[in-house]
């Protein structure tokens, strides 16, 4: 279920021309990571792992693999600093705080991809600086969404049976 909402996040960004608002390429809302932040602050670290990977996977179905290496090497990045951020939740950081984070260090893997990909070692100091002010925006906004369901969301158990249930 969290995988199909996470599409249809993904989906319905993909219609919303946010380079028309703000002339960054690329620039995305990232309401998928919603759904990657909620089952990261709500499931097993696992289990957001699998949302985030499935989620990619089907989407590169839609927009290609070089997108889907710029996915993997943000989302991956992203997942990794948020769930280290989580142990200091509700003691010096907010989910906003935390989704801000995940936002920064998405860009930051995208971007590394791109260099990579595009052997444009360059796109680390002329692309990076304008995402990264975008994309903590976009991390206040994503935070801001995710933090009243993450809150209200009793924590869940984990997608998939414990050791000895039968």
């Amino acid at each position: 279920m969290l995988v199909s909402l996470a599409l249809v996040l993904a989906i319905v960004e993909r219609w919303i021309p946010l380079e028309l608002i703000v002339p960054v390429p690329g620039l995305k809302l990232g309401l998928a990571n919603i759904v990657t932040l909620v089952a990261l602050m709500r499931l097993q670290v696992t289990d957001a792992v699998t949302i985030l990977l499935v989620r990619i996977m089907i989407m590169s179905a839609i927009t290609g693999i070089t997108t889907m290496l710029f996915s993997l090497g943000g989302g991956l990045l992203a997942l990794l600093v948020m769930w280290l951020l989580t142990f200091l939740e509700g003691r010096s950081l907010s989910v906003i705080g935390i989704s801000m984070a995940g936002a920064a260090a998405h860009n930051l893997g995208q971007v590394s991809v791109a260099s990579l990909v595009m052997r444009e070692p360059l796109l680390l100091v002329t692309y990076l600086p304008p995402l990264l002010i975008t994309g903590l925006l976009t991390g206040i906004l994503t935070g801001a969404a995710a933090g009243p369901v993450i809150r209200n969301l009793a924590r869940l158990p984990a997608l998939y049976r414990e050791e000895g249930a039968g």
